[in-house]
């Protein structure tokens, strides 16, 4: 059993929320103007995007195996209704570019069935939130990272799950919580299995179903709005499903998190990620003591670079925001200004600044401890407010190892899968 594992199971903690979104051609647009080199090397970037690096073919299961190895989770089990098909599992790394719109490599995992048809319609899953490189599924062997691709592959799509930017076998911290380069990675993925597919004997049909869970539900929203701009013709967007997400992070997920209606320990840790995370891409604060109390501004920084695992996290960050925040940092999140207000301003357009012309539906959990549920009544508002129509879609109250927001994602796993389905 992983650390991070345990700790789910442990203290019901996913560590797996927030984001927002923007077009993934806003990734090239932060910072100061660049230079003729500098852009020369983003053209050619650009050129090489979803370019294969390495391909392992990891596992073959037999639709047999997948069951048994969905009920197996210590957590609870996973439905199996759908699944029809024996799946191979491959590990992929791939060119992608950085927020800056630089060279980097990307890894991701690309699931397919053993037998139906050839021509394979996409499923792509956007990930929640990992503390640690090591969780993703790529590299995981835990069933709770390998159940979305073996749940879609078995019922007959291509799977393919990124693992963002500095995680799996990517260098360098993961930008959480970054849309455009979340979006950039997702997108590069799709490339990169529209590749591998004939070499499998399979095509990838230009339908894509974008879903995600927490986290990566906002980066699915943005991978979706790329695909409707047409980011890559061979690509089509089919429909969007989100899970449990946290689509309105500053009249919803942030005020939730200062005022105790998440679980205290996840509230911590959230918190800590948004501070520091958006500090890598935007200017929130000069040093770490400006806003987290000691001990915690000598280390916070170092303990989030995904090296550490969930466990060291939580026994390095203290168990309430007051042991955490300074007062300006406290007053910064109820009041953001500066870098967090631009930051915040890019996550929550995830919902508000654009309009799907595709099916949409919003999956949540009642009484979800870490995406409350004004998020997606927030987002579904608005969607509506741009003539969309985006229901709603309860999950009931369904929990994975005692938590809510965990077991949405089960049960949403299970949704989606006959919804897209219902739909191909």
């Amino acid at each position: 059993m992983k650390p991070l594992r345990e700790l789910l199971l442990v203290s019901s903690i996913s560590v797996a929320l927030l984001a927002g979104g923007v077009t993934a051609a806003a990734a090239h647009d932060r910072g100061p103007g660049k230079t003729a080199t500098a852009a020369a090397e983003d053209t050619r970037a650009t050129h090489r995007r979803g370019q294969l690096v390495s391909v392992d073919h990891l596992r073959t299961l037999s639709a047999a195996q997948i069951k048994a190895e969905l009920k197996s989770d210590d957590g609870g089990a996973w439905d199996t209704g759908a699944v029809r098909y024996g799946v191979d599992t491959y590990r992929v790394v791939y060119r992608t570019v950085d927020p800056s719109g630089r060279p980097t490599t990307a890894s991701g995992l690309v699931a397919v069935p053993r037998g139906g048809e050839r021509h394979l319609r996409t499923v792509s899953f956007a990930h929640g939130t990992e503390l640690f490189k090591g969780d993703v599924a790529s590299v995981s062997d835990e069933v709770w990272s390998q159940a979305p691709a073996l749940t879609y592959a078995s019922a007959g799509f291509a799977a393919v799950l990124p693992d963002y930017l500095g995680l799996g076998l990517g260098p360098g911290p993961h930008p959480w919580m970054d849309i455009p380069s979340e979006t950039t990675a997702s997108l590069d993925l799709l490339r990169a299995a529209h590749t591998l597919a004939p070499t499998l004997g399979r095509h990838l049909r230009p339908d894509v179903f974008a879903t995600g869970f927490s986290q990566g539900a906002s980066a699915a929203l943005g991978l979706a709005r790329a695909l409707q701009d047409g980011a890559d013709p061979r690509f089509a967007l089919r429909a969007v499903a989100p899970v449990s997400g946290a689509y309105a992070f500053r009249d919803a997920a942030l005020p939730s998190l200062l005022s105790g209606e998440t679980d205290p320990k996840a509230g911590v840790i959230y918190t800590a990620l948004t501070l520091v995370a958006f500090n890598r891409l935007h200017h929130v604060y000069d040093t770490p003591g400006e806003v987290f109390r000691k001990p915690y501004a000598r280390t916070i920084e170092g303990l989030l670079d995904g090296t550490h695992t969930g466990a060291e996290v939580v026994a390095g960050t203290p168990a309430t925001l007051d042991g955490l925040l300074t007062r300006h940092g406290r007053a910064l999140l109820t009041r953001p200004t500066g870098g967090l207000a631009e930051a915040l301003r890019l996550t929550d357009g995830v919902c508000a600044d654009w309009t799907p012309r595709v099916p949409v539906r919003l999956y949540y959990a009642a009484g979800d401890e870490q995406a409350v549920t004004a998020n997606s009544q927030h987002c579904h508002v608005t969607f509506h407010a741009h003539g969309t129509h985006a229901p709603l879609s309860p999950l009931g109250t369904p929990t994975y190892a005692g938590s809510r927001h965990l077991g949405s994602h089960q049960a949403g796993t299970a949704a989606v899968v006959r919804w897209f389905g219902s739909l191909a």
